[in-house]
């Protein structure tokens, strides 16, 4: 790690290998933006003892390759729906233009710039303190299909419940809908996407003893995802065991430009 610039007492730009990364040293939260992806991969506010977000142990940060945790933004589509899988944005550089710290939080704004070098394709807004909300705006032509694909940490994924999910759920595995419990429990390779509206999911941490809160606003579906012993990139075989994504999606309902889909997460001990 290489430092690159102090840019106020409480933000400093670093270098992770390849990519540069926005380091945050607050009074009331710590958290790590890299600039590549305008990825929030790390953010604890003071009053929890570990970090909320999941990030592989065995994460390179090297340039072109998504970073394994954290909050990848997928952008302009989610998962298959064009080339990249899961889109261009967390892939390409964005620019940190505006910041903002108060006493309880930090605002922190990024923006995406066309690849034609005309206008923006999209911005992300971040507030950072006792809670987080992370607001995606769509700003490019045509229409988008993002999610923000929130990779969350946990103790032990057969010591967790997600609750507030319906108990009918589109399968990606099998290709069908399928009946599921609620509150939902995994023990096996899951990705799923709950037709939901505005959904607010709590994920229940038994072994952390804490309830992580995620308020998807905006938003037409929820995804689940965990892989289990699957093979994955950039993660250990064990890695699944203390990772499960809640993910916040505009997939079957377009943003058009000047629209956005918000997560906001907050974070209690039991």
């Amino acid at each position: 790690m290489k430092k690159l610039q102090q840019i106020t007492p409480e933000l400093s730009l670093v270098e992770y290998n390849e990519i540069p990364v926005l380091e945050i040293d607050h009074p009331e939260v710590k958290a790590k933006v890299a600039l590549q992806g305008a990825h929030l991969f790390s953010w604890q506010p003071k009053h929890t003892d570990k970090d909320v977000f999941w990030l592989s142990e065995i994460e390179p940060f090297k340039l072109g390759s998504a970073i394994r945790g954290g909050v990848p933004i997928c952008y302009p589509w989610f998962g298959s729906l064009g080339e990249p899988f899961h889109g261009t944005a967390r892939i390409r550089m964005w620019e940190l233009n505006q910041y903002e710290i108060t006493k309880d939080k930090v605002f922190l704004r990024f923006d995406l710039k066309a690849e034609d070098g005309k206008g923006l394709d999209a911005q992300m807004a971040m507030e950072l303190g006792e809670t987080c909300t992370l607001t995606l705006t769509h700003q490019g032509a045509g229409q988008a299909n993002p999610a923000l694909h929130s990779y969350f940490n946990i103790a032990d994924i057969s010591q967790v419940e997600l609750h507030g999910l319906p108990t009918t759920v589109f399968n990606h595995l099998t290709h069908q809908q399928e009946s599921v419990s609620s509150p939902r429990l995994i023990s096996e390779n899951v990705d799923e996407m709950y037709s939901v509206e505005n959904a607010i999911t709590t994920i229940v941490d038994k072994g952390y003893q804490r309830q992580i809160e995620v308020q998807h606003i905006n938003s037409t579906e929820v995804v689940v995802w965990n892989p289990w012993h699957k093979p994955t990139s950039n993660m250990t075989d064990s890695g699944y065991k203390t990772m499960v994504c809640a993910e916040t999606a505009r997939i079957h309902s377009s943003l058009n430009k000047g629209q956005m889909i918000q997560a906001k997460i907050s974070v209690k001990s039991n």
